[in-house]
């Protein structure tokens, strides 16, 4: 799949030009002309980079960073602002918001494209990242949950086995089925109890529409 970029930047030409750059280099190309028409566009997309011009009408690419950069759900995109400002004040001040790269007016090709190619690939380790500390979340989270269910199920099955004894001496053969639907459901704990326990690479599958769960063996 090809890596989505947006591109927002209010001077047409410009925008034009960067557009027809962009796509001809096998990039999915989505456009804005300014920070606020940006946001709407996240609405729906999310992009692996963000190329913004710093001074536009309505709402400036650095206000569009501050904003992005703030936002769990979009703060890994790569952001690359486009300035004709060039002065160390006006980069450290970028870097403040959360600016990943500044590329200075007017842009060489070669060089945008190159920029692109290193945020895509600080993007996609960042994601790697993210993946794995996740899975190791989970994992943590499925361990501790199969041990704390042990040692209360433990409990629980010495107890049962105690009535069992003193109702067989009662013959209380009524009681039957109840004890074999609790031993049976006692079996299904231990089981998920195990499987939590030593859980290794967790894979979250659908449960609703609106939610997941850990898949289990």
């Amino acid at each position: 799949m090809n890596n989505k970029i947006l591109v927002v930047e209010d001077e047409k030409d410009t925008l034009f030009i960067l557009n027809k750059l962009l796509t001809k280099n096998d990039y999915m190309v989505i456009t804005a002309t300014n920070g606020q028409e940006a946001l709407e566009h996240l609405d729906g997309e999310t992009p692996d980079v963000i190329i913004a011009d710093w001074t536009m009408p309505v709402m400036d690419g650095l206000e569009l960073c501050n904003i992005v950069k703030k936002d769990e759900k979009f703060k890994l995109i790569y952001f690359i602002i486009l300035t004709a400002r060039a002065s160390l004040k006006d980069r450290v001040t970028g870097l403040d918001v959360g600016a990943d790269d500044f590329l200075v007016k007017p842009v060489q090709n070669q060089e945008l494209l190159a920029r692109i190619r290193s945020g895509i690939r600080i993007h996609n380790l960042q994601n790697e990242l993210k993946g794995i500390e996740h899975n190791k979340a989970l994992v943590e989270m499925a361990c501790t949950i199969g041990h704390k269910i042990n040692n209360p199920l433990s409990s629980l099955m010495m107890a049962i086995r105690n009535i069992e004894d003193e109702l067989q001496s009662l013959n209380a053969k009524s009681l039957d089925d109840d004890f074999k639907v609790i031993s049976q459901s006692i079996e299904r704990i231990k089981a998920l109890a195990t499987d939590l326990a030593h859980l290794k690479n967790p894979e979250l599958v659908e449960y609703t529409k609106d939610s997941k769960m850990i898949k289990l063996n």
